[in-house]
This record gives structure tokens, C-alpha cells and sequence, in this order.
């Protein structure tokens, strides 16, 4: 078979916009996997001793601003309007509000380049961009820590001597990791530690069961970090 028909058949099976680009996507296979290991090398770099500890968002973050760049990058190619392009539209980004975690604010910019795809026509590096980049997160999210809260827990009852066992108990029952701060004459204070899912009012009715006649009173504090 000649190659003039190959193409042929080719083109018969393959969709013309994955045809026409499909040197940005081959360039886009080879260029994001390596802007991710080497952003992943630069980020999990050593660190000196004596150092603050590096938090896993910013990591995270370090990472796939490494392959947005190259997105990035495979969009402009040698288009000077198409750069003059991505700068203004990045410049209409505004962050009225406060982001608590960098990722959602790199996840903006991810969107940003795969409208920028689009619009130029680069529908095959849109697409193997948005699943690559999606395959990233869900990859550098699975290896963050687990969320936790932190409570104040004040149990007030009229013997607290007799109940501290068995609220140890609940709080045990609900994998919370716990410490007894202070145990007076009517009341056992505790800083309570747990996941972020755990319901604190299913240890409440617990606890309150523990005596009758409404004796004993349950009192969450969260601690704000």
C-alpha cells in the first residue's frame, strides 16, 4: 500500500481536527510528562536542615504550575499574537476572594490554557491536557494528608470520676485522637483531634447517655489554626 494511501485510510478514520494537530499532540505527550518529573524533582528537592517544613499544597502547586507552563507553551509555539494573547487574558484574572488552597488558584490558570486550546483550534492538546493534568491531581491529592479538626471538649457532670472512662470510650469508638487537659470537680476538659467527615453531635448523644436526668453537659470548641 502506497503512502499516499495510507493517509488516505487514515484520514478516513481519524477526525480532522485530530490530523491537523496532531504534531501538538505528540509534542504535548513528550513535553508534560517531563515538565512533571522535573517539576516534581524541583519540588521534593532536599531540604537543608533547619528549614521551615515545605506544606503539601505548595508542592502540589510547584508541580502543576510545571505543566501548565508547558501547556502554555505548546498553545503560543512561534505565535507572538497568540503570547500577547495568553498575558491579556491571564491579566483578567482577579482573586476577590481568599483562596485557601494554591492548587485551586493554579486549577484557574489550567482552565484558562485549556479555553486558550480551544480557542485557537487545538482541540486534541485541549483534551489530552485537561485528562493529563486531571490524571496529575489526582495523583499529587491522593498522596496529601489527611484534614483534621481540633475541638475544646468540656463534659460538665456531678461526678466526673465516674463517666471519665467510659467518655474515653466514645471518643476511642470514634478514632479521635485525644488529651485530658484538665479534670476538676464538676467538669473534664479534652482537646479532641479527628477527621474531617467524623460527626462530633453522634459522640454528643453518646456521652449524654452516659448518665440520666440530664446530669451531664457537652460543650464543642473548635480551635481555629
Amino acid at each position: 500500500m502506497s503512502e499516499e494511501a495510507l493517509r488516505a485510510l487514515l484520514s478516513s478514520y481519524v477526525p480532522d481536527f485530530l490530523e491537523t494537530h496532531a504534531a501538538a499532540i505528540i509534542k504535548a505527550f513528550v513535553s508534560l510528562p517531563l515538565a512533571t518529573m522535573l517539576g516534581a524533582l524541583l519540588a521534593f528537592r532536599p531540604r537543608r536542615r533547619g528549614t521551615p517544613p515545605r506544606s503539601a499544597p505548595v508542592i502540589q502547586t510547584q508541580i502543576i504550575l510545571a505543566v501548565v507552563g508547558a501547556v502554555v507553551m505548546t498553545i503560543v509555539g512561534a505565535s507572538l499574537a497568540r503570547a500577547f494573547g495568553i498575558v491579556g487574558a491571564a491579566n483578567l484574572i482577579r482573586y476577590r476572594a481568599k483562596i485557601d488552597d494554591p492548587k485551586d488558584a493554579v486549577v484557574m490558570l489550567v482552565t484558562l490554557s485549556i479555553g486558550l486550546a480551544c480557542g485557537v483550534e487545538l482541540y486534541g492538546l485541549a483534551v489530552f491536557a485537561t485528562l493529563f493534568i486531571l490524571c496529575v491531581l489526582w495523583v499529587v491529592e491522593s498522596l496529601e494528608p489527611e484534614l483534621k479538626k481540633t475541638f475544646e471538649l468540656t463534659v460538665t457532670t456531678v461526678d466526673p470520676n465516674t463517666v471519665r472512662t467510659a467518655v474515653e470510650s466514645v471518643l476511642r469508638r470514634a478514632r479521635t485522637d485525644y488529651e485530658l487537659r484538665s479534670a476538676g470537680a464538676k467538669e473534664l476538659v479534652y482537646e479532641v483531634t479527628m477527621a474531617m467527615e467524623v460527626r462530633i453531635d453522634r459522640m454528643s448523644n453518646a456521652i449524654l447517655k452516659l448518665t440520666k436526668d440530664g446530669e451531664t453537659q457537652v460543650v464543642w470548641n473548635e480551635k481555629k489554626k
